[in-house]
């Protein structure tokens, strides 16, 4: 619901702020007064393009804004929408804000925030209905259509089974296009799988062997210059010529020297103990270069060898994979993905056969859903003409027309053919007029226009009153080409259309007027030379005079006639 409408520098417009309450709202004024400037403010307000022809003279910016009570009816997805975006501030109210600023770009505010104009249009759609002058017309919208024939006819319940095979089809449909698609080259790639994972399982590689291979080559590569090294080592030793005395002979002196010391001074018997560690250190030291040295060989046949070994697995890196772990990983990868190939077929053929039960199972469920929304629309049909009769739009004709496409891929039908399905059906549903006898039935958003177009939009209104979820619905002028007598009869729809929306009306008939819950007059001052828009809200004699200058001038009849018609609609309110 519109609970505060703000507009500045807008047009004419200095500074205005309207209150409105849930029921209906009416706008009266003379012609030019401005009330289509505010209707054209919340135009822009919504989503509207505007241009600075809108910007108040002598002004830098203009602005719109409007505080809406979030409605039960569409308070999930709105709040959704709202944390989605992070613009969410309040559970239950929330600030639509457009800007217009001189030499900028335009800007949209939600709670506050910055947004894109996307936004405030998708919120808007959710929360108001504007129609009669304004293109914001959302039974206007083809693509509408089938949601409010939905919610007529009762049908959520088959359309969720419906789209719950839909959803599982979709879903076998998605993998029968990966594994067809795959199949397309699955021989080639099945050939170089196969070559690939009896390539590296033939060469079986063990973790860490590159590393061995790597040590391995070193030792043999210098195995002449290593028994060479360890010769000169065990040559000092303990291996000298007779005459040169070697490191175990000296090292024999000194331990003789060192115990004679340690016996003579018992506090040198660490050093003496020290000196045989040393001792024992350089025995072994010699014992392990012997034992190195029967070892060392210089193959160059087993150098070939591992040289070819490692370079085989620097190949096997550069397609495989960085180590050994990671290139026994794409063998058995590739294991896996051989098998699948192999097995592709069968799936395929499973899913196909899955494929066609859904098929039938969405085509029984599409079927019903069909044929519940044509008993809706054949009652939608019989109860908008009582209304278009109702006003004076006799002889009106509407009918809602349904349009199904072949499709080679699609459900099968009785008659061996196939026809297309949709995620909400199985077929294209558009609201058709005839508001003229004989000239036929047409699709509605392009047949009224006008006045016609706004009795229209109200008659449907009323009949989808239950259905439509947007709660405020605003009429720019729906009088238009209608008399005192229709006014009445358009009063009083509007009036029962408040029971499950908050109706703004603007009108010129003083019969449609007198219905109206809160009553605002429009008018053009002239204030410091300038045209400004006065706006206030009257209720009581104010009231009555208003509708007696709508009825002709404030005449003493003219007033006793405005008075009746507000004993007039007071009755028929309470018959109601």
């Amino acid at each position: 619901m519109l609970h505060e409408l703000r507009v500045k520098n807008f047009a004419i417009i200095e500074a205005l702020n309207l209150e409105f309450i849930p029921g209906l709202i009416i706008l009266t004024g003379e012609t030019g007064a401005g009330k289509s400037i505010i209707m054209g403010a919340l135009d822009m307000l919504l989503g509207q393009r505007v241009d600075m022809s809108t910007l108040r003279k002598g002004s830098e910016f203009a602005s719109v804004e409007a505080v809406f009570k979030i409605p039960e009816s569409v308070k999930e997805p709105v709040l959704q929408l709202l944390e989605k975006e992070e613009l969410l501030e309040d559970q239950d109210y929330l600030t639509i804000t457009r800007e217009l600023r001189k030499d900028k770009r335009n800007i949209a505010r939600v709670n506050g925030h910055i947004t894109n104009v996307r936004i405030v249009v998708e919120l808007g759609e959710y929360l108001v209905d504007i129609h009669g002058q304004s293109e914001h017309l959302s039974l206007m919208r083809v693509n509408q259509h089938l949601g409010l024939l939905d919610r007529f006819s009762g049908t959520t319940d088959l359309l969720s089974k419906y789209q719950e095979v839909y959803t599982e089809l979709k879903r076998i449909q998605t993998d029968l296009d990966r594994l067809r698609q795959s199949d397309l080259d699955a021989e080639k790639r099945k050939e170089l799988l196969a070559f690939q994972m009896d390539e590296i399982e033939k060469a079986a590689l063990e973790d860490g062997e590159d590393l061995n291979l790597l040590e391995r080559r070193t030792r043999l590569a210098n195995a002449e210059k290593l028994a060479e090294l360890s010769q000169s080592i065990l040559i000092l030793l303990d291996d000298a010529p007779a005459h040169q005395p070697t490191v175990t002979d000296l090292l024999g002196q000194i331990s003789t020297a060192v115990e004679v010391l340690s016996n003579t001074d018992p506090g040198l018997s660490a050093l003496d103990e020290k000196t045989r560690e040393l001792s024992d250190g350089l025995f072994e030291i010699g014992k392990d270069l012997r034992t190195y040295l029967d070892n060392l060989e210089f193959d160059p046949d087993e150098l070939e060898r591992v040289q070819e070994r490692l370079e085989l697995i620097r190949g096997f890196k550069r397609k495989y994979g960085e180590t050994i772990p990671e290139i026994i990983a794409y063998m058995n990868q590739s294991r896996e993905e051989l098998a699948e190939i192999t097995g592709r077929s069968t799936k395929i053929e499973e899913l196909e056969q899955l494929e066609n039960r859904l098929l039938e199972k969405l085509g029984h469920h599409g079927r019903e859903l069909t044929k519940s929304r044509k008993e809706g629309g054949q009652v939608l049909a019989s109860n908008l003409e009582e209304q278009l009769n109702d006003l004076k739009m006799t002889g009106s004709r509407f009918e809602v027309d349904f349009r199904t496409s072949l499709d080679p891929t699609g459900i099968p039908t009785e008659d061996g053919q196939r026809i297309a399905y949709y995620p909400d059906g199985l077929e294209k549903i558009e609201f058709l007029i005839e508001t003229n006898p004989g000239e036929g039935l047409k699709p509605l958003v392009k047949t009224a226009s006008g006045g016609e177009t706004a009795r229209l939009m109200l008659a449907i209104k009323n009949v989808l009153a239950q259905a439509d979820h947007i709660s405020t619905l605003v009429f720019d002028e729906i009088d238009q080409g209608i008399g005192g007598r229709i006014g009445a009869v358009v009063g009083e729809k509007l009036y029962r259309l408040t029971d499950k929306h908050q109706v703004i009306c603007i009108t010129h008939l003083p019969q449609l007027a007198g219905f109206g819950q809160q009553h605002y007059q429009v008018s053009k001052d002239l204030e410091g030379g300038r045209s400004q828009i006065q706006v206030r809200e009257i209720s009581g004699k104010d009231r009555i005079e208003e509708l007696a200058t709508m009825l002709g001038g404030p005449s003493e009849k003219n007033l006793e006639s405005a008075q009746e018609l507000l004993e007039y609609v007071s009755q028929v309110i309470q018959q109601n």
